[in-house]
């Protein structure tokens, strides 16, 4: 890169006169005469059209956008961006497509074990670059995958916004539903609604997640899906918080159908997919708002056996949740520890706003045992910003 611009079109040009390359790039003569001169700087529009009439293959489009004095560094961060625009704008293959499912796939697997601010730039990095090649003319079919993977990409900031607490999230359901839509996918479209109750849910309007959990079953129909299995089981949950027992029942019923009717491929640690720790989970987090706490307490231990070690997110809500029936059983101390000792022992990057949320709910399951230490200790921890709770506990 210790060519300017100007003496790389110079070269390029070769025996071609300067009026000769001026016409095929549709510019004037004195443009060109300037450029090779280094006397202006190129605009990306004038680049590109000297770069395609010389034939350049790109490198007058990466040279455009170096700065004079550059460092080798920025220059080379200049050429990969130059060259990966460059390449978004080319033919799709049946190589890129694959890829693209890929890193979505990558992504999904990612939110089981990934803390959300970690995961969060290298999605936005991804899906811009998704947006570079959407941007492009390609036939129907490979526009359909493309716009799947747009929905499942907007699902996934949406659930990692969701995590951090950032209500921008809501935004991005709407994106997604738009792209399944577009895309005219039905389990696609039925997994974006069943992720998007789960926000409904956390936010407090249990009406509008169950209606909107209904919707993604009724989409999926009889497809054998993720959506139905991630919906129903989250619909019985804001069924037993309003108390709706017959209801909130019969929904774990059809969990545990849509888990049976799942294929293996499915059965993943991802957000998309859906296994049997997660009905476990879920399950026994409905059960405790019903009251049944020795049968959530089944549904909780067998969760734990198989969920593993690396996934705090989940990990962290069942002992939240085996706090919540502690305080039901009237252990209030005990339901205290334990959500403490939940917080403090879960890795910062993983103390979501969800986990705190969820956290607080124990805490206000024991509001008149306030002056019990445990209890008193606990809303202390949740009171403290995120980088001083460690403190807290020694």
């Amino acid at each position: 890169m210790s060519e300017s611009f100007g003496e790389a079109l110079r070269r390029l040009r070769g025996n071609r006169s300067v009026r000769d390359v001026a016409r095929l790039a549709a510019c004037g003569k004195t443009h060109v005469s300037d450029l090779e001169n280094d006397k202006r700087k190129p605009t990306r529009a004038i680049a590109a059209a000297l770069d395609q009439a010389l034939h350049a293959g790109g490198e007058l489009l990466a040279r455009a956008d170096i700065r004079p004095g550059s460092s080798p560094l920025d220059q080379a961060d200049t050429l990969q961006q130059g060259l990966h625009q460059t390449l978004a704008a080319g033919p799709l293959t049946d190589a890129s497509l694959d890829e693209w499912k890929y890193t979505v796939a990558r992504h999904g697997r990612a939110t089981r074990y990934r803390a959300e601010g970690e995961l969060l730039p290298e999605l936005l990095a991804d899906f811009t670059d998704l947006r570079l090649v959407l941007a492009h003319r390609h036939p129907p079919p490979a526009r359909k995958r493309l716009t799947i993977a747009v929905a499942q990409m907007s699902g996934l900031m949406a659930l990692t916004l969701l995590k951090l607490g950032d209500s921008r999230s809501r935004a991005w359901w709407r994106t997604g539903r738009a792209a399944a839509a577009a895309a005219d996918d039905r389990s696609t479209l039925s997994w974006m609604y069943a992720q998007e109750a789960y926000q409904l849910y956390y936010g407090g309007d249990l009406e509008g997640a169950v209606e909107v959990a209904a919707r993604a079953q009724q989409l999926a129909g009889a497809l054998p899906c993720v959506g139905p299995a991630l919906a129903a089981p989250l619909e019985a949950r804001a069924l037993a918080v309003l108390g709706q027992r017959d209801g909130a029942v019969k929904a774990l019923g059809r969990a545990e159908v849509a888990l049976e009717r799942l294929p293996e491929a499915d059965r993943i640690a991802s957000a998309f997919g859906y296994s049997e720790s997660q009905l476990r989970f879920h399950s026994g987090n409905a059960l405790t708002h019903l009251g049944d706490v020795e049968r959530a307490a089944e549904q909780q231990e067998r969760a734990l056996e198989l969920y593993p070690l690396r996934d705090h997110t989940d990990r962290a809500l069942i002992a939240l949740d085996q706090a919540i029936g502690s305080a039901i059983r009237g252990d209030a101390a005990g339901a205290a520890a334990q959500a403490t000792t939940t917080i403090v022992d879960l890795p910062e990057e993983h103390r979501s706003a969800l986990i705190i949320y969820r956290a607080r709910e124990v805490a206000a399951t024991v509001p008149e045992a306030r002056t019990v230490p445990e209890v008193r200790a606990l809303r202390e921890v949740l009171a403290l910003p995120l980088g001083e709770r460690d403190r807290s506990a020694h």
